[in-house]
């Protein structure tokens, strides 16, 4: 936004537990409109300890983003089609109580490293540390109880882009076995480009591994029961690190030519798929993205040819994980009823790679302390 803020955040409490701030700018020269934000807050539900959950909506006049404190979860995102008819675009539920319950993470911030480390155990600084292993014999998203399933503490941002909260959290040292108190943030702003941009940041008292992701489900299909086969993908990814029977990453760097892997080129998710001759059938691929991670780049696109939706992925991460909701079998059902079913959603999950702890030619993942970590996720939303 190139124009100057004019007013703080203002907040309105109503009756029911609704409060709502509004941003106004006064526009750049030559420019005759006047953009604007709206940022609200509700109560959500409460957890069984009796702790408030807080909603958050970020609106921007096009795209609504809907973001909540238990588990820094994103729970809706509503866009609009290419003949202008919004809808929700993101997996998930209509209460917190589904939330509370088991699910697959949808929506939710992972850490305090996302994806896998193999056997739930690592040594940093010739010391070994033991994790809680929840994912066959490794550690996934942070282990029983990672960032997803914590409260955080929101603030409303006053950010010239548009519409913004921050969440903050302290994960003391020895928090699922991972070692220093680390200081999280997590920055949610919707811009005036139809972006959610999303910005962490952290801090530590004793190096760690850190590798924070945002990991909702998609189908930009909107609210359906229709899979996601049809979206045409692309990946600026040349690499992907190969896996073993456990999903831990071998150590190589694999080209994509000639596999099931290549979305170098525009292709349906479905076109290739049932070449995986594995159960259940699908891709939880990490991509080597060709930007490296050094700049805020764009890893990935995604079109849905019957809305027009397209979304785009720009990542300042060397990964992303794509997962196309193989385990998804039915038995959870989600928004307006629906049960979530294989390859309902994809993600497109920006990270450093799986298990990099173990592996010394991968990107490093650990965070010293005096150092802050930082990584920026933006997801874009256009029609054609």
């Amino acid at each position: 936004m190139d124009g100057k803020v004019k007013s703080v955040w203002r907040a309105a409490c109503l009756m029911g537990g609704l409060c709502i701030w509004g941003i106004a700018v006064d526009p750049a020269p030559g420019r005759a409109a006047v953009e604007s934000g709206s940022l609200s807050k509700m109560i959500f539900g409460k957890t069984p300890d009796g702790t408030p959950v807080e909603l958050y909506v970020l609106k921007n006049g096009q795209i609504t983003v809907k973001v909540m404190t238990y588990g820094a979860i994103i729970t809706e995102i509503d866009t609009p089609d290419r003949n202008g008819k919004e809808r929700d675009v993101v997996l998930g539920f209509d209460s917190l109580e589904g939330y509370l319950g088991k699910h697959p993470y949808f929506g939710a911030t992972v850490g305090r490293v996302a994806n896998r480390i193999a056997k739930g155990k690592f040594t940093l600084n010739g010391q070994e540390y033991t994790l809680a292993v929840n994912d066959g014999p490794n550690t996934l998203h942070g282990g029983l109880k990672g960032f997803d399933k914590v409260i955080w503490k929101a603030e409303p941002i006053d950010h010239p882009d548009g519409p913004s909260i921050k969440l903050t959290r302290r994960s003391p040292d020895g928090e699922e076995g991972y070692p220093g108190n680390l200081d999280v943030g997590v920055q949610f702003t919707v811009t005036e480009q139809n972006e959610l941009k999303i910005e962490y940041t952290a801090t530590t008292d004793k190096a760690t591994p850190i590798n924070l992701s945002n990991h909702s489900y998609f189908n930009l299909a909107g609210r359906t029961t229709e899979p996601v086969l049809g979206h045409e993908l692309m990946l600026a990814a040349d690499h992907y690190t190969p896996v073993d029977e456990t999903l831990i990453p071998t150590g190589e760097i694999a080209p994509v030519t000639g596999t099931p892997l290549d979305f170098t080129k525009p292709t349906d998710i479905g076109a290739r798929i049932k070449e995986f001759k594995v159960e259940p059938t699908g891709y939880d691929h990490n991509f080597v993205l060709n930007s490296g991670g050094k700049s805020l780049a764009l890893a990935g696109r995604v079109y849905e040819p019957k809305t027009g939706r397209v979304m785009e992925l720009s990542t300042t991460e060397p990964g992303v994980q794509f997962y196309t909701g193989n385990f998804l079998d039915g038995t959870i059902t989600g928004k307006d009823g629906i049960a979530y079913r294989k390859h309902h959603a994809f993600c497109l999950e920006a990270q450093h790679y799986p298990d990099s702890i173990h592996h010394a030619n991968f990107p490093s993942a650990v965070l010293e302390p005096g150092k802050t970590y930082t990584q920026t996720t933006v997801y874009k939303f256009s029609t054609r």
